[in-house]
């Protein structure tokens, strides 16, 4: 679901911000000039026309900079990390024997986990640098430096609403806890691994050991276990409570020895 999210908040964002331009001439004046933009935020190929207030003359002109590369990697980790966390889902459910077969389902399953968590970080990384260059290559204060009317006193250029950001924030969001997410998850994953369960082999070994040489000692002899005093032919022996072994005869008790 995170993953989800990373991706849907970056790869289906699109955006648009508004100018004018007043020329000193009135006929010649453009009050909305919309420029519209999108993932993979190619920002060097949205062009557009603007007044030069020289006459009916426009020129060309086109946003600045290309982010792409970062936006589609984040995108990329994004979709790759949702694919892998489906199937390992399936994986779990439907095929748990399988993937604890000689332990190496585990194994991948734990370097997959490392991998990711480190792209993630690389990622969102790049994409939140990314996307800091494309807020100031948008703003419509730089965006009005690019044009020649703007330039002269006589002309007014003034901005009307700028890009909303607050999908492409969430992106940047969504792929720190997916870090976060995945990180944490190295702890549980790799508690299914070999290497876990040898490292949980040697305390019982410890106690075995402790055990047999603490029987081995003066506490299992004979001399402990032997029940002391003279029974009569005709005697019969009871063990009472805590231990104490009592010989009675045909008349009473003969004897008492308390044994460990």
């Amino acid at each position: 679901l995170f993953a989800i999210f990373a991706f849907a908040t970056c790869g289906g964002y699109s955006g648009g911000l508004r100018l004018s331009v007043d020329c000193a001439n009135k006929s010649e004046s453009d009050l909305n000039i919309d420029i519209d933009f999108a993932y993979p935020f190619r920002l060097h190929q949205v062009n557009f026309d603007v007044p030069t207030c020289e006459g009916k003359r426009r020129e060309k002109l086109s946003l600045i900079g290309d982010f792409s590369s970062s936006a589609e990697f984040f995108v990329t980790i994004a979709v790759f990390a949702f694919l892998y966390s489906l199937a390992a889902t399936v994986v779990y459910i439907f095929f748990q024997n399988k993937y604890r077969e000689n332990n190496r389902g585990p194994l991948i399953d734990f370097i997959v986990t490392v991998v990711f968590s480190f792209l993630w970080l690389v990622s969102s990384s790049a994409w939140a640098k990314g996307l800091s260059d494309v807020k100031i290559a948008t703003d419509p204060d730089e965006v009005l430096l690019l044009m020649s009317a703007c330039k002269h006193q006589s002309n007014k250029c003034l901005p009307v609403h700028s890009p909303v950001m607050s999908s492409l924030n969430t992106s940047v969001v969504f792929g720190y806890l997916n870090f976060i997410l995945w990180a944490g998850n190295i702890w549980f994953v790799f508690k299914e691994t070999g290497w876990h369960s040898s490292g949980q082999r040697h305390p019982p070994d410890t106690m075995e050991k402790q055990s047999s040489s603490y029987n081995q000692g003066g506490y299992n002899q004979d001399s402990y276990g032997q029940a002391g005093g003279y029974n009569q032919p005709g005697s019969y022996g009871q063990v009472g409570e805590y231990g104490q072994s009592q010989s009675y005869g045909q008349s009473g008790p003969t004897s008492f020895t308390n044994q460990i």
